[in-house]
């Protein structure tokens, strides 16, 4: 079991797999959660996390990268998820316009707005629940998960993620 509680925690995950057994749990900690920003170098498994989130909000449709579509929505499950690639947006104007869009589609919907590469972006975002993801030098990648400043969120995982 791994439990972690404070304004930032991290996680040794060791591939793929364990990437999205690690946000099927997580799914379970985000119900409160509008918005959360996932931010990581190419290839790092962000893509990977959110279809771990999707299994843990049960939705059957399979989750894909965005980068093209810039967004894709999926409906049914627990609560709908948004989940938004802003990787191809370099004017901030643009992944501005988008993200608000996709905020109210997602606050009418009681939805969670998932987006990769939030850098992209030139608006604060309070609420928004943060999470890091970086290759680590040998093998497998680290997660880091930072709480919105407004309060410290408890995030724990009882399943073994190797």
């Amino acid at each position: 079991m791994i439990t972690n509680y404070s304004n930032q925690s991290s996680w040794i995950l060791k591939n793929h797999a364990s990437t999205i057994k690690f946000g099927k749990s997580l799914a379970e900690e985000l119900i409160n959660t509008k918005v959360l920003l996932i931010e990581g170098p190419l290839g790092a498994g962000k893509t990977s996390l959110v279809k771990g989130i999707g299994k843990g909000l049960e939705i059957s449709e399979e989750i894909t990268s965005p980068t093209f579509a810039l967004s894709h929505h999926y409906l049914q499950g627990k609560r709908a998820l948004l989940h938004l690639d802003l990787y191809r947006l370099e004017e901030p104007k643009a992944a501005n316009e988008l993200f608000l869009q996709e905020e109210e589609i997602s606050s009418q919907l009681n939805g969670l707005l998932v987006i990769e590469w939030p850098s992209r972006l030139t608006l604060s975002i309070n609420d928004a629940c943060k999470i890091r993801i970086m290759y680590l030098v040998n093998e497998g990648r680290e997660i880091q998960i930072m709480s919105s400043s407004n309060e410290a969120k408890k995030f724990s995982t009882t399943e073994e993620l190797g």
